[in-house]
Order: structure tokens, then C-alpha cells, then sequence
């Protein structure tokens, strides 16, 4: 997905033109990896505008400031104004929404708490192509020779900036072999999670997906997946999975706010049962784009309104 240039960015406290939003070359976080961010969309939904997920992932971004001790500035309120006003600012009827709190400029060393916490708020169309294709076909995975992190090393909960180093290797390496994606398994050899999604496999009837502990960042569509598919009286496991059941299983799906539910049709060259998206899959997708669009009741309060 290629960016395009919106009108303003929300930069420490004030609306700026997309282009003035700048740092220095000095920055932190430009030489350490000391940044948290977020993933978010906004709908086109039937009244207007509408962010999903919105008190989620502001709570998920304090979070992982948190977790790294970057102290911010701003509240959560405050936090979900700015980013409701940056959409509104750039006249967005649908769009990527990316807050990023980083360190700043202020010192050079690996000590952060001498540079300053920034926060910058960012949107975008999101535009790529053949998206509707690949939510309906799915894409072909390989699983990486690169593994997650393991829980004493780096924070896999938080959503920092210096994790995505591992990601850009898994996600270049599947490219290298051909495949769209790739699937990693944690340091013990249990199924993890994709470059920057979380994994589902549909067995039996049973949603099987990896816990939290299997180094994963627990994503906030993968959160509304299991409840959707709870609501649907399926029979849903957190639990460690093998690589195999990958080539046994009925279903095989991403979830992320990038990849909303996106089914794979096949790993290693091996297809996933027949090799296109299954029922369960495409029940998942109905019932979530109906709620992100507006089309039923949003009955657990995921979208806000801009």
C-alpha cells in the first residue's frame, strides 16, 4: 500500500500541512527503535464517518507506552479527539488512521528518558489493490525460518516500533519464495502470528487461534472476531497450536485492522482444504463489515462516530 499525502497531520497538539511534519535526523527513535503506534480505520458507514475500535486501541497505545516507559502527555480523551479531528480535518469519508508516540530529539545514547515524548496523528486513504479479490480468494502464506521473540526479550504486548525489525524480515523473506505472507512460529516452535496480523485456523468447526503468550500482540480484530464468532455459537479455543494442523485444517485466516479477515488459500504450496475461503470465514466477514459499515446494530459500541 503506497501512501498518499492527506492535508494535515496532528503534531504534538496542532494540526500541521502533511508537509511540515518533520523531525530531526537526530530523533530517538530514528536510531533506537523508541516508538509505539497503532493501526486504525474509519469506515465509510451508512451515518457518516465511523472509527472502529477507537476506545480499544487509544487504551492498547497507553498500553504499550507503558510497557516501554514512555510517559505521555495527553490523556486517552484526548488521544481519540485528536484523532477524530485529524480525520474530520482532512475530510476522510473512509481512511488508515496511525498515531505514533516516539522519543524525540533531545540527546544520543540509548537512555531515552533525556528526549522528549512526541505524539504525531496520521491519516490516509487506504487504497490497495485487488483488496476485494484477496478478501474473497485469499492469499497463499509460507512459514518463516524467522521466529517471534521470546517473552524475555522483547515485549510482544506492546506495539513498539523496534518488533517490526523481526516483522519486515519475515514479510520480505515470503515475498523472496513468491508468497504474500508469512506465518511465524514463537521460540518454541508453536504458531505465532503473521508479519503484523493474528492467525485463526477453523477445525472441525472449532476457531482455533494462538494465545497471547505465543508472542503475539493481541489484536484488536482478532478480539471482535472471537466475539463475533462466539455470537455465532462457535466453539472458540485460545490455545498452542502446531505447525501442522496449518496443513489439516478446514480454515485458515489473517485478522488485523490492515487485514481485516483475510482467508488463506494455501501455505507452503499446500492448499487449505480446497483452497478457497470457507464458510465460517466468509460468516466472519459478513457480520464484520455489516458492523463496520453500519448495515446492523453495533451492538457492542465498537464505532465512534466522527
Amino acid at each position: 500500500m503506497k501512501l498518499i499525502p492527506s492535508t494535515y497531520v496532528w503534531f504534538n497538539g496542532e494540526l500541521v500541512p502533511w508537509d511540515k511534519a518533520q523531525v530531526h535526523v537526530l530523533t530517538h527513535a530514528m536510531h533506537y527503535g523508541s516508538a509505539v503506534f497503532e493501526g486504525i480505520r474509519a469506515y465509510a458507514a451508512r451515518n457518516g464517518t465511523a472509527v472502529f475500535g477507537l476506545r480499544e486501541h487509544v487504551e492498547r497505545l497507553f498500553h504499550s507506552c507503558k510497557i516501554v516507559g514512555m510517559p505521555m502527555r495527553w490523556t486517552h480523551d484526548q488521544v481519540a479527539t485528536a484523532i477524530r479531528d485529524t480525520v474530520r480535518a482532512n475530510k476522510h469519508d473512509a481512511c488508515y488512521i496511525r498515531p505514533l508516540v516516539y522519543r524525540g530529539y533531545g540527546a544520543l545514547g540509548v537512555w531515552p528518558d533525556e528526549c522528549p515524548v512526541e505524539l504525531a496523528i496520521a491519516t490516509f486513504p487506504w487504497v490497495k489493490a485487488n483488496e476485494k479479490e484477496l478478501l474473497e480468494k485469499g492469499i497463499d502464506v509460507g512459514v518463516s525460518s524467522w521466529r517471534r521473540m521470546a517473552p524475555d526479550t522483547h515485549p510482544a504486548m506492546a506495539k513498539v516500533a523496534g518488533n517490526y525489525v523481526n516483522s519486515q524480515l519475515v514479510i520480505s523473506e515470503a515475498k523472496r519464495h513468491g508468497y504474500a505472507e508469512g506465518i511465524v512460529l514463537d521460540v518454541d516452535g508453536y504458531l505465532s502470528e503473521g508479519s503484523g496480523q493474528n492467525l485463526f485456523l477453523v477445525q472441525e468447526g472449532r476457531v482455533h487461534t494462538p494465545p497471547v503468550g505465543d508472542s503475539i500482540l493481541a489484536g484488536i480484530t482478532r478480539k471482535a472476531v472471537i466475539a463475533l464468532a462466539e455470537d455465532m455459537n462457535l466453539d472458540v479455543r485460545e490455545q498452542r497450536l502446531p505447525r501442522e494442523m496449518l496443513y489439516t485444517c478446514d480454515e485458515l485466516f489473517f485478522t488485523g485492522t490492515a487485514a481485516e479477515i483475510t482467508p488463506i488459500k494455501s501455505v507452503d504450496g499446500k492448499p487449505v482444504s480446497a483452497g478457497l475461503r470457507g464458510p465460517i470465514t466468509a460468516r466472519l466477514q459478513q457480520r464484520f463489515y455489516a458492523i463496520a459499515r453500519g448495515e446492523v446494530e453495533d451492538q457492542r459500541g465498537w464505532l465512534t462516530r466522527v
